[in-house]
């Protein structure tokens, strides 16, 4: 496998490995030391079929479900495994407006780091191009490594050894999505998790951040706030990002928990069709900020 960076800052292209096929042991090691390297990986040119995708991402270690677990509605998707991040109705064609599916698309235009709101938290996101619009539909990454390098000393010291709480539906209630019954709202409940870790792969600190955030523990919720917006700010200002543009057979795998992402506006009467299969982050789930 070679890998060419494509941001100053992180994100490589990867080429020389054919991702349909089971990976070997060298492989998975090559994919790994070169995500603790760049966070984000983009494969052009892999036609995967969902099982292999679901394979793929087994290779990486145990599947996360996420925030499927709260739905109830019917799953276009062959495996529990995978997320349908699309807008494409089960009979074809696009749904419509009003569709819960829509409120998906446009909460995952939201910075955010897929499961952030569980522990164990999410590892590696593999998001696989079916089908992408005419313009429009990017993903942006958010490098949380650099950004933390980039905060001035005394905002170093002041977050330090600081919590945040994040909760599953904190995002879905900014949008007016608001319709869970009581067990929904319990299902996944607020976790808190460091504001500053130690990345186990690269070794550098960075961010723990993003809209599923919703507090500092032993601070006011405006305080607290406030501090969580201007460290997003902060964190996803141009210089930190890389902005991918989706051909069809495309599949990035970045990871959740040095990064941030969001889809970006598309025209959602044209398919944007794409799943995802995420890994848990097993080995770290209760690490503590260094």
């Amino acid at each position: 496998m070679k890998v060419k960076q494509i941001h100053p800052l992180f994100a490589g292209e990867a080429s020389g490995i054919d991702l349909s096929k089971p990976l070997a042991a060298d492989d998975v090691e090559a994919i790994n030391e070169a995500m603790n390297e760049y966070a984000v990986l983009v494969f052009r040119d892999q036609p995967l079929t969902q099982t292999q995708q679901v394979e793929l991402a087994k290779s990486f270690g145990p599947l996360d479900f996420g925030f499927k677990r709260l739905k109830k509605a019917p799953d276009r998707m062959e495996h529990a495994e995978l997320a349908d991040i699309s807008n494409v109705a089960d009979a074809g064609g696009t749904v419509g407006r009003n569709d819960r599916k829509i409120v998906s698309n446009i909460a995952n235009q939201l910075w955010h780091s897929d499961s952030s709101f569980q522990k164990p938290a999410a590892r590696y996101s593999m998001l696989a191009a079916v089908r992408v619009p005419g313009s429009g539909g990017d993903t942006e990454y958010a490098d949380l490594r650099s950004a933390y390098d980039a905060l001035p000393e005394e905002t170093k010291r002041e977050i330090e050894g600081l919590q945040a709480e994040h909760y599953a539906l904190h995002s879905r209630f900014l949008l007016g999505d608001t319709e869970y019954d009581e067990e929904q709202r319990n299902m996944l409940p607020p976790v808190l998790w460091p504001l500053v870790r130690t990345h186990a792969g690269s070794g550098r600190k960075h961010l723990f951040i993003g809209v599923h955030t919703r507090a500092i523990e032993g601070w006011t919720i405006a305080e607290g706030r406030m501090l969580l917006m201007d460290l997003l700010e902060h964190a996803t200002q141009r210089e930190f990002v890389y902005k991918h543009k989706w051909r069809p057979n495309d599949l990035v795998i970045w990871d959740n928990r040095c990064t941030l992402h969001r889809g970006r506006r598309f025209d959602l009467n044209q398919p944007r069709e794409l799943r995802r299969a995420t890994t848990l982050d097993v080995d770290h789930a209760d690490q503590a900020a260094a």
